[in-house]
């Protein structure tokens, strides 16, 4: 039998012809589970890691919410982001593009900024164009509400934007870096109620028990777990310091990876974990990340509930997701921008109307595929230039095998693929990781000099992306620039031999 990986090779050389064949068999041979076009209620989560129940991420984790949804539908536990980062994650998922495609990986430009991108059509404006009503709240897109370059048109309705909603009067640590606003953690005496994520849910909520004639795509994005974590009492107290569980971290974890890898995050506001354990923070973030996540579980359900109660559960498909990662330790690190597991690996869940329960899925997908499959789901005509696939295969039946693997950028030339099961890194200046994520999940060993694992290293570096562009005009902030061997961070040389940052 053909190794999974060679056939990589042969779906990648195939000729325009055979893709041309292969979309049009898609939409008539995949798509749309019924001819009526469904509702959709697409939830998004940012800074969410794998610490999700049926992940398996963090054992002391509580989602029955996102739990319970997984559990309707289709679970994707093997899913990846295109970028750890907010900006360029979004703007890869809503238009279905790579970062090395579009140019964008910092904070910014937002993607309308960008010359050839700025009549691009979102997900949400596709299904508008295609008779949807479309109402959006929380953190969809990257920035102010709406988001700064979007024409309000996109959507017919915008409710709140996300945010921190009530915080104390002064951050409670000091921590280094800059001592950056939103690198806090803990509670305080406010109330849920307070909070930037019930506002938007309430938004939601609201809108569910509207009478709308024709189907609606409702978009709701929630801030946390996104530092700062500040949660109330009660979400803490489901995780009682005296018994947690901290993230398994390997004493030398970076000794065999290249040096390189420090460079996608060389100075940043997130604390290292050399300081977090000296500054008695480490257990801290631990505590109020799971509670974070806990109480974002429960506006997930607050809305989930509204859409049962509205009577609209059964014509409606729904999609969860979260934009990246978050290292809370792991890899001597807090925070995203790498490209293992923790930064990379995300929820994805899919269910809803048409969508068999109880069912898990273990291929290598991307979140960039989720535009490719609400089309197909709906009916949609086919969407042009989109650089992700549908997933009805695998929705229909998960065991379904998927040829392509899950490609995350970080800059530009900076790049991990991940298959079924292994993870291959390049990286900018040519040095390179590997790792068995069937036998090493946690991405521990090196294995790029290994000759056991050669075959399988060349095999995955077929898979690096073609187009490979520098970063757009008025990019800013995260910016790794690479060129004649010179890595530059933020416009400002990294000395070959500088100390690296805060370890």
């Amino acid at each position: 039998m053909m190794d999974f990986m060679s056939k990589f090779q042969t779906i990648k050389k195939l000729p325009l012809v055979c893709w041309l064949i292969f979309g049009f068999v898609s939409i008539f041979s995949q798509s749309g589970l019924s001819a009526d076009k469904p509702n959709i209620l697409m939830i998004a989560i940012d800074d969410l890691n794998d610490w999700v129940g049926y992940l398996g991420g963090h054992p002391q984790s509580k989602t029955p919410h996102i739990d319970s949804l997984a559990k309707e539908g289709v679970g994707f536990t093997n899913a990846h982001c295109q970028s750890p980062l907010c900006n360029p994650s979004r703007t890869s998922l809503l238009l279905s593009k790579r970062p090395s495609s579009t140019g964008v990986y910092g904070l910014a430009p937002f993607y309308t900024n960008v010359e050839k991108l700025k009549n691009d059509t979102p997900i949400p404006q596709y299904f508008k164009q295609n008779g949807y009503r479309v109402l959006s709240t929380g953190k969809i897109f990257h920035g102010g509400w709406p988001p700064k370059g979007v024409r309000p048109d996109i959507a017919d309705e915008w409710g709140p934007n996300a945010s921190v909603g009530a915080r104390p009067e002064k951050k409670s640590i000091v921590t280094p870096g800059g001592n950056h606003p939103l690198m806090d953690w803990g509670t305080f005496p406010h109330k849920d109620e307070d909070k930037g994520d019930w506002k938007v849910a309430s938004w939601a909520v609201e809108k569910l028990k509207e009478d709308i004639d024709e189907p609606f795509f409702l978009s709701v994005g929630f801030f946390l777990p996104h530092v700062p974590c500040y949660a109330t009492q009660k979400w803490f107290d489901l995780h009682p310091d005296e018994d947690l569980v901290m993230p398994p971290v390997l004493v030398g974890d970076r000794d065999d990876t290249p040096r390189f890898s420090w460079y996608t995050h060389w100075k940043l506001p997130e604390p290292r974990l050399r300081y977090m354990i000296e500054a008695h923070q480490w257990r801290r973030l631990v505590r109020s990340y799971l509670a974070s996540v806990s109480f974002v579980d429960s506006q997930v359900g607050r809305v989930l509930r509204a859409l049962k109660e509205s009577g609209k559960m059964d014509e409606t498909i729904i999609v969860l997701w979260s934009d990246h990662g978050y290292h809370i330790g792991e890899k001597g690190i807090t925070g995203k921008n790498t490209l293992w597991r923790e930064s990379t690996r995300v929820p994805l869940i899919f269910a809803g109307k048409g969508i068999e329960p109880q069912r898990n899925c273990n291929q290598a997908v991307e979140l960039l595929d989720i535009y490719p499959t609400l089309v197909d789901l709906c009916s949609l005509p086919r969407k042009e230039g989109l650089e992700g696939h549908s997933l009805v295969p695998q929705i229909k039946d998960p065991s379904t095998r998927r040829p392509w693997p899950a490609i995350t950028t970080h800059n530009h030339d900076n790049h991990s693929i991940r298959s079924e099961k292994y993870r291959f890194i390049q990286y900018a200046d040519g040095s390179e990781e590997f790792y068995d994520c069937e036998i090493d999940p946690r991405e521990w060993t090196n294995q790029i000099n290994n000759p056991k694992y050669q075959v399988h290293i060349e095999e995955h570096r077929l898979w690096l992306p073609e187009i490979n562009l520098k970063p757009a005009p008025g990019s800013a902030a995260r910016i790794l620039i690479y060129e004649d061997g010179v890595a530059t961070w933020e416009n400002k040389t990294i000395p070959k031999n500088a100390p690296v940052p805060g370890i």
